[in-house]
């Protein structure tokens, strides 16, 4: 049998210190040949595989050139993308970080082995978490987003002209620093004056809040593994009611109904019992994700009623957003790609397997 090993290609011998963050961008990894290998030699090599649970793992082995989202969340199954170059591997204090520019879907940002977003199909789902709570309230003034480091959330809200203050809490520096240089487009959401970034661990910030000081909070977090499971726990769901004013929103990422059921019925139990207002479950499509689907829990507190199946922002109010650099701001056109006031409605339309698992727990 050949040697596996004869064919890969020596690089400089180093390995980045976990405390550097990968000093120069590129994470070399042993490759178990007395070699080392960087994503990009591993991923044109079929024999090497990257070290197991680091984000590297899923550049596949089994077709070069390739990425292959694997995890026990979505078992049994895996999306793959044809990777033209890698074009940045970082290691922060919380996770892997890896962007790569695929064949289809333009350039990808990838977390600890997991795709975050695509250029071809971020719109679907940073305008549906945005706009799905900000349309369904009338002039939200104040709005904290949890996570969401790569600005797209931010360059949604900031489409709303009444809002006055954007809180974000990220606690990865990195994922920032990533968009700013590698995804412009949806990192010009942090160019908005109003925008005052906190990095720092969202469940703390939350809790930390004053009692009402929020109209709406959008938690675009990862799955439900790990340290992001508090985000979808009963004392979470509660501290985010107390930042909350009467009749504030809640947008929540909310996992995909075609493959975590169990998971979402959960989510929906633990936000009935926390929320005195409207609780409801949404729904959009992006490709890229594991099954085409992902959803969204919607929910208000005691107050003024809120119909989130019915918009009350006009459309044509969203088609510019604010940026502004040294002390200024002006509105700038930005057309929507994806959300409108048919989709909006359609959200909550549930097809009959989740209608039936779900809409006895939901609020009318």
């Amino acid at each position: 049998m050949a040697d596996p090993c004869a064919a890969l290609p020596d690089v400089p011998a180093k390995r980045a210190r976990e405390e550097e963050g990968g000093g120069d961008g590129m994470i070399v990894v042993e490759n178990g040949c007395g070699k080392v290998a960087n994503a990009a030699a591993i991923i044109t090599h079929e024999e090497t595989a990257p070290a197991p649970g680091t984000g590297r793992a899923n550049l596949s082995r089994i077709m070069p050139g390739w990425f292959s989202e694997l995890s026990p969340m979505w078992s049994g199954e895996a999306h793959s993308f044809e990777v033209k170059k890698v074009v940045f591997e970082g290691k922060s204090d919380f996770q892997d970080v890896v962007v790569f520019d695929s064949v289809s879907y333009g350039r990808v940002l990838v977390l600890d082995g997991v795709i975050q977003l695509t250029q071809r199909d971020e719109c679907a789902y940073q305008e549906m978490i945005a706009h799905l709570p900000l349309c369904s309230i009338e002039n939200p003034a104040k709005v904290l987003v949890v996570g969401g480091g790569d600005g797209g959330v931010l360059r949604e809200i900031s489409r709303h002209e009444s809002v006055q203050q954007i809180d974000i809490c990220e606690i990865d520096k990195m994922v920032v620093d990533v968009a700013k240089e590698y995804f412009p487009e949806l990192a010009v959401g942090f160019s908005n004056p109003r925008v005052n970034l906190h990095i720092a661990d969202g469940v703390a910030f939350v809790r930390d809040a004053a009692p009402g000081t929020y109209d709406a909070i959008i938690v675009d977090s990862s799955d439900p593994v790990g340290p992001a499971q508090q985000l979808f726990e009963k004392p979470f769901f509660e501290s985010m009611v107390k930042a909350l004013r009467p009749g504030g929103v809640v947008c929540t990422q909310a996992e995909s109904p075609w493959l975590h059921m169990p998971i979402i019925k959960d989510i929906v139990a633990a936000c009935r019992q926390t929320f005195k207002g409207s609780v409801n479950y949404a729904w959009t499509t992006v490709p890229s994700y594991p099954s085409g689907v992902i959803g969204f829990m919607l929910c208000s507190t005691e107050g003024p009623d809120v119909n989130f199946r019915n918009p009350v922002v006009s459309l044509d109010k969203l088609e510019m957003i604010t940026i502004g650099e040294g002390g200024s701001e002006k509105r700038v056109p930005l057309p929507l790609k994806y959300y409108n006031s048919d989709m909006h409605k359609a959200a909550f339309s549930l097809p009959m397997f989740a209608k039936r698992e779900l809409e006895h727990l939901l609020t009318p």
